[in-house]
């Protein structure tokens, strides 16, 4: 949501996401962009966005903003600062230690933007630079630019940049999210991109307008079928080991630890969205 766009900053009290991300950077013009910054500080204050996670996506340091953007970022209220085309782990520390500096609550993290080649090849070291990073997002427009790569639809050329993305966070336990898909009119390529996001390992997809919302949260969200199941395999599971056995048959299947790991992430998932939506 643009941080400049005072109705965007409203609207986002009421849609249906997991997380907003209150942009600085590039949704906002170099002569919006102190303005921008009191918008997001106001509309934090204000409250109202419920259980939904804010982030709010600073300039880079290396821009006239950034600075100060970390800096009024700390105190916000916000959950997440979200730092723009990271390219090492010094990055990550310059940031962290401008929050830690402003009086940033040690449960504030930040997120990182990949979106260069140099980030992706250093995503490893990036993963783990500090205690507060939790996650990665794709920023896969300007990754595309940087590569000189065309945009298609199911990503093709990029593929190994997402994987490599993809290994460094899972490597780190840290949260991955898909980059955008631009095209509003085209329902049919935005659902191959959120199966395809899904397929790969992503945790969510960022989204650019509200009318994505929804068949994001269908696509990421376990099934009620699923859930059932997964409960099912649990409980054999439990059962099985209290019995000292290691495996157990559920659907004619074969069920050990790692598929009850599995299940009970998905188990999770659905509480979290069940909280989530009350």
């Amino acid at each position: 949501m643009p941080g400049a766009n005072v109705r965007a900053l409203e609207k986002a009290r009421s849609l249906p996401a997991d997380a907003l991300i209150l942009d600085l950077e590039d949704a906002v013009a170099p002569d919006a962009k102190a303005q921008a910054r009191e918008n997001v500080l106001k509309a934090l204050a204000a409250g109202g966005y419920g259980k939904r996670e804010i982030f709010v996506r600073m300039n880079g340091l290396e821009t006239p903003w950034g600075h100060a953007d970390a800096q009024a970022a700390a105190t916000s209220g916000a959950d997440v600062v979200l730092v723009p085309k990271v390219e090492s782990a010094a990055q990550v520390r310059q940031v962290a230690t401008i929050l830690d500096q402003a009086g940033a609550p040690a449960s504030q993290t930040i997120w990182v933007m990949m979106e260069t080649p140099l980030g992706v090849l250093h995503a490893e070291e990036i993963a783990r630079a500090h205690p507060r990073l939790a996650g990665f997002v794709l920023g896969t427009n300007d990754l595309a630019k940087e590569l000189r790569c065309e945009h298609t639809p199911l990503r093709l050329p990029m593929v190994t940049s997402l994987g490599i993305a993809l290994l460094a966070a899972r490597g780190y336990g840290l949260s991955v999210v898909d980059g955008v898909y631009n095209d509003l009119e085209d329902a049919a390529g935005f659902n191959d991109s959120l199966l395809q996001a899904k397929e790969l390992g992503f945790d969510g997809k960022t989204l650019i307008h509200p009318k994505q919302v929804e068949r994001t949260n269908e696509v990421f969200a376990p099934t009620a079928e699923q859930v059932e199941k997964a409960r099912r395999i649990i409980a054999a599971y439990e059962e099985a080991a209290a019995q000292g056995k290691g495996v157990v048959v559920v659907d004619g299947k074969m069920v050990e630890n790692l598929h009850v790991v599995g299940a009970r992430q998905q188990v999770e998932l659905a509480d979290a969205i069940a909280e989530l939506n009350r």
